[in-house]
Parts: C-alpha cells; sequence; structure tokens
C-alpha cells in the first residue's frame, strides 16, 4: 500500500517533547529564550527589508499566465495570484475560528529543533480530516470547523493542481498531454495524483520584534506552497544582491511559492524561495499555507527536455527524511 504525503509527514516531522509552547498572551517582555540576536546585530539582518514588493501580482485569468507565471518562478521563486476562485467568504470562516485570544491547539514550528532560539510562533498542522484533532478541542462545537477546514482544502487542492498545469506549461510540458502518461519522464507521474497538508500559523504581537523572528529562514519542502496571510505584514524572502524584501499582503490575492521538489523537478530553473516572517509589535498575524506536493512513495526527478539532469531521483519520503535531518543543506546532497 503506497505511503500517503501526510503519513510522511508524521514519521518524519515529529515535534520535539522537551519544547513546551509560549502563552504569547501573558508575555510583556521578549523573554531570552525567544531572542535571537543582539541590538548592534539587527542591521545585519534586515538589510534593505523595506524595500518596496516587487513580487509579481498574476491574474490567472490573463491570457498569457503560462509566460507570467513561468517569468515568475524563474526570477523570483514567488507570485501573487488573483481571480483564483476561493471564494473570500471561505477564508473569512477559516480565520474566525481561530481568534487571537485562544491558543488551543497550536504548538511550536517544525523546523524548531534546528535552532538554538524559539520562535514567535505558534503552527497548527491539518493533513486530511480534522476531525479527531477538532473533537478534542471542541467536543461539541467541532462540526463547524471541520466544515471550513474540509472545504477550504478541497478549494485549495484544485487550485494547487491548476497552478501546477501551468507551471509544467511554462516548463515546456504540452497542454494538449496534461493527462497522458508520456508528457513527462515515468518517474514524475505521480505528480498528478499530489495533496496537500494545511497550515495554520499564529504570530502574536511582540514586545521587542527587532530581537525575535515569527518563522525563522527556510524553504518549504514539495512542490508548491499557497499563503493567505491577513492584513498584518511579516513575510520576507530574501534575494541575493537585495537582501530581505518584504511581501505585503494584498486583499483578495494568494502568494504562491515554489517549493524544493519543483526545483527538482525544474532542474534548477526554478528556485526553491528563501523566506521568513518577523513578528509585529501592535498587530496580530495570522496565515493560512497550503503545502501540495506528490503521495510520499513517489519518485521526483528533473523533467525529461531539460538538459543534463542537476538532481538524482528522490522519493519524496526520503526528500522530507533528508529536510528533517539536515535542513537547508538537504537540497544539495541530491546534487549529481
Amino acid at each position: 500500500m503506497a505511503t500517503s504525503l501526510s503519513e510522511s509527514y508524521r514519521d518524519t516531522h515529529l515535534l520535539p517533547q522537551h519544547i513546551i509552547p509560549l502563552d504569547f498572551e501573558t508575555i510583556h517582555d521578549l523573554p531570552e529564550s525567544h531572542a535571537w540576536i543582539r541590538t548592534d546585530d539587527i542591521r545585519v539582518c534586515q538589510i534593505r527589508e523595506n524595500e518596496p514588493c516587487v513580487v509579481p501580482v498574476i491574474d490567472l485569468t490573463a491570457p498569457n499566465v503560462v509566460e507570467l507565471v513561468g517569468n515568475a518562478c524563474q526570477k523570483w521563486g514567488m507570485f501573487q495570484v488573483t481571480n483564483h476562485q476561493v471564494p473570500l467568504s471561505l477564508v473569512d470562516d477559516v480565520e474566525a475560528l481561530r481568534s487571537p485570544s485562544g491558543a488551543t491547539g497550536y504548538g511550536v514550528a517544525r523546523i524548531s529543533p534546528f535552532f538554538n532560539k524559539l520562535m514567535w510562533h505558534e503552527g497548527f498542522t491539518i493533513m486530511g480530516s480534522a476531525v479527531e484533532h477538532a473533537k478534542q478541542l471542541w467536543p461539541h462545537h467541532y462540526e463547524e470547523f471541520c466544515d471550513a477546514m474540509d472545504n477550504y482544502q478541497k478549494k485549495m487542492k484544485s487550485l494547487a493542481y491548476k497552478i501546477l498545469l501551468i507551471i509544467l506549461k511554462a516548463l515546456g510540458v504540452d497542454e494538449n498531454d496534461e493527462n497522458q502518461e508520456n508528457i513527462i519522464d515515468p518517474t514524475n507521474n505521480s505528480l498528478f495524483q499530489s495533496e496537500g497538508a494545511l497550515q495554520l500559523n499564529s504570530y502574536p504581537s511582540c514586545p521587542n520584534p527587532n530581537r525575535a523572528i515569527g518563522l525563522a529562514p527556510h524553504t518549504d519542502s514539495l512542490l508548491l506552497t499557497i499563503l493567505h496571510q491577513n492584513h498584518t505584514n511579516g513575510l520576507q524572502i530574501f534575494q541575493d544582491g537585495k537582501g530581505w524584501i518584504s511581501v505585503p499582503p494584498i486583499s483578495g490575492a494568494l502568494v504562491v511559492n515554489i517549493g524544493d521538489l519543483m526545483h527538482i523537478l525544474s532542474n534548477a530553473r526554478f528556485p526553491t524561495v528563501y523566506h521568513r516572517v518577523v513578528p509585529n509589535e501592535t498587530n496580530h498575524r495570522f496565515s493560512i499555507a497550503y503545502f501540495y506536493g506528490p503521495p510520499a512513495d513517489s519518485t521526483v526527478a528533473p523533467l525529461s527536455g531539460l538538459s543534463l539532469p542537476c538532481f538524482r531521483p528522490v522519493t519524496v519520503k526520503d526528500y522530507i527524511g533528508l529536510k528533517n535531518k539536515h535542513l537547508e543543506k538537504a537540497i544539495s546532497l541530491l546534487r549529481v
């Protein structure tokens, strides 16, 4: 029986048991456990962080959407999309079920073991049905939560598949053959059975945001991530020669970023984007991330026809295992 993506995540992304999440609502001074940098180091870590956002915003109904997405993937590894057919009311439903005053069900970031300081962040991961988690948290009112999460995941899966096809077209895959086995190397046939995991992220207001990190710099592991962010800034991406660049929220838009497996699939043509989140002193940031990737037992390799392969083939489960052990060094271990 094939291993699902969610099962692989459960096997390789277990949270360390010794980390106890902080009760952010009761904290008025930044604790040493969450102080990442000294005051005199701030200028080093925040190079040009206030540079205006130039990450492309793309209308998915545009006649040249394939060209626009391909250019954005190649230059930025990220873009924002509008006209994505995800109702704003559905996003509002998900946000409404997580008020800033309630941290129940949230825990520390899964990349926490790689760092000696903790992050100003709480995360709640949903893979598949949310019923069991929800019954524990809200024994008498879990149906509303489950309905909202299930509906959101269905919309995200449909949108992610649509964006995947656009990205494949930008890489030269013939749209008329999109459901045929011969459009890509047989190694990658399972791309079209991709599934997702939902991550709810909470970044409470921080008493000293210049010395804290909401989410440490990292890349995402799978094919692509679709992110909704509320109206509070915090997301930043790193570009060589430019430093940290803010990606401010745009009303009605969703952020899409390239993950490690898409970087491999594109044979390094599309960069996997290095990003972080910084906290805010006065406003509570909330985001919803949908991580989209092939089944765990499937193998990903560079698409045929994209010159000599830069990476050796790897199963999704093995790559997640590498990432869990080596974080950002994992992808370099696949270089040929």
